[in-house]
């Protein structure tokens, strides 16, 4: 091959470059379908206050204009839309939200992220068409229930081919787990448990997920172990969870090294619980005192506070409290940047949100097996959108195993303290 017969190609780099007749037209026909069921929503919206009126006798809510325009990402390419306002003349505050465009949206709802939502409740393969087309315009019609067997046995296909793939060279220094719960036919509930890990970049990636039995521990061991084999060399420096037993309890027999931090967000609420109504406002102020707490040793004071408060006439909170200080506070030895990563599961959490809620009134699917794949598919849909973790590169020192006090390296603390003493000499 000579540089005479090689031909250039450049990569466009926005959707202008794609700017021909066909995919014109085929944005055009997004923005006007777009624009279409956002009238439609207006003309009900304003329907439901027709019979209002002002204090003049004028209808009370009317159109006013449109919203500034924002881009949205649909499958044919950014699509640039205005959504409609309306005023209200009574004072009252009544305002139009598109729930076809809430402000959040930036891209439209994938078929990958969809189909998978649809079967976790409890749509049948062959009403997914219907129910497509209701979600995703008429186009959608054109998924046979043939196709979408395809589909779902593609996924299932990907999620084993993930389950194998290669771990050797990866490094997580932080993970996070929990179980996610379904209702099986038959009424039994089993759940999925998941690991969630931060890489050496600072990049949340979705570690391990398996089928598990009541988050046993040897359905948690099971998993770890797992990841072992799939090349895992390194134990993460601290693993984050609630309270469940068994995890902590199959922790040290897999990752003898990871150190411990209790979910503050579930110790909280598992506190409160101990509490009448009344008190819970004032215990939970004085649980975010100590986790709050600029240093470990106003930590540990605000911590006493709160057992001499409690303790006399409700030992089983202060009793629920105390047995997990250790690893209440165990966030204080790694850096400040993190904490507010690692004081709780809420990386894992507003993860999977989304998933909770779409599966939370699920009709019951046949088997955990075949609902696996489908919340593999979602956390994946997902997972596009993580951002780094602040601070990420602290990372490497959190790998060195460089110590830390109160969030600060010791090496910088000792510094610090050696200006004070020289400032206060001076």
């Amino acid at each position: 091959m000579t540089q005479d017969n090689l031909v250039k190609f450049k990569t466009p780099a926005t959707t202008e470059s794609f700017n021909d007749t066909l995919s014109e037209l085929l944005r055009q026909g997004a923005r006007q379908l777009i624009a279409g069921a956002v009238e439609a929503e207006l003309n009900e919206f304003l329907s439901q206050y027709q019979g209002l009126r002002d204090e003049a006798g004028r209808q009370a809510v009317v159109r006013n204009g449109y919203l500034p325009a924002r881009t949205i990402t649909t499958g044919v390419g950014e699509v640039d839309i205005q959504v409609p306002k309306v005023r209200d003349r009574t004072g009252r505050g009544i305002k139009f939200n598109s729930l076809l465009l809430p402000p959040y949206l930036k891209r439209s709802r994938s078929v990958e992220e969809v189909l998978p939502w649809l079967y976790l409740k409890g749509i049948s393969t062959g009403d997914f068409s219907e129910a497509l087309s209701a979600l995703l315009g008429p186009d959608a019609k054109g998924l046979s229930p043939a196709t979408i067997s395809r589909l779902k046995s593609k996924w299932q296909e990907e999620h084993q081919d993930w389950q194998e793939r290669s771990l050797r060279h990866k490094r997580y220094v932080y993970v996070w787990a929990d179980g996610i719960y379904f209702n099986i036919r038959g009424g039994e509930r089993q759940c999925i448990l998941v690991i969630l890990g931060v890489n050496d970049t600072g990049h949340k990636e979705l570690l391990g997920m398996a089928a598990g039995y009541r988050e046993s521990e040897l359905s948690w061991q099971t998993l770890m172990l797992k990841l072992k084999d799939q090349g895992l060399q390194h134990d993460p420096q601290l693993a984050v969870g609630d309270g469940a037993l068994g995890f902590w309890a199959a922790l040290p027999k897999v990752w003898p090294t990871t150190q411990k931090q209790r979910c503050w967000v579930h110790k909280t609420a598992n506190v409160l619980n101990k509490l009448p109504k009344k008190l819970q406002p004032q215990a939970k102020s004085a649980l975010w005192e100590i986790y709050r707490a600029e240093t470990k040793t106003d930590a540990n004071q605000a911590f006493n506070r709160f057992l001499k408060t409690y303790r006399a006439k409700y030992p089983e909170a202060a009793e629920c409290l105390e047995k997990d200080r250790a690893v209440l506070l165990a966030f204080y030895d790694f850096p400040a940047e993190h904490w507010q990563h690692i004081r709780s599961t809420n990386p894992i959490e507003s993860t999977f949100s989304t998933v909770r809620l779409r599966t939370k009134q699920t009709r019951g699917a046949v088997s955990i097996s075949t609902v696996t794949p489908f919340v593999f598919k979602l956390v994946q849909s997902a997972q596009k959108r993580w951002h780094r973790i602040r601070g990420f590169k602290s990372l490497g020192d959190v790998i060195e195993g460089i110590q830390f006090i109160d969030g600060v390296r010791i090496g910088e603390m000792k510094k610090a303290i050696a200006d004070s003493e020289e400032k206060k000499v001076a």
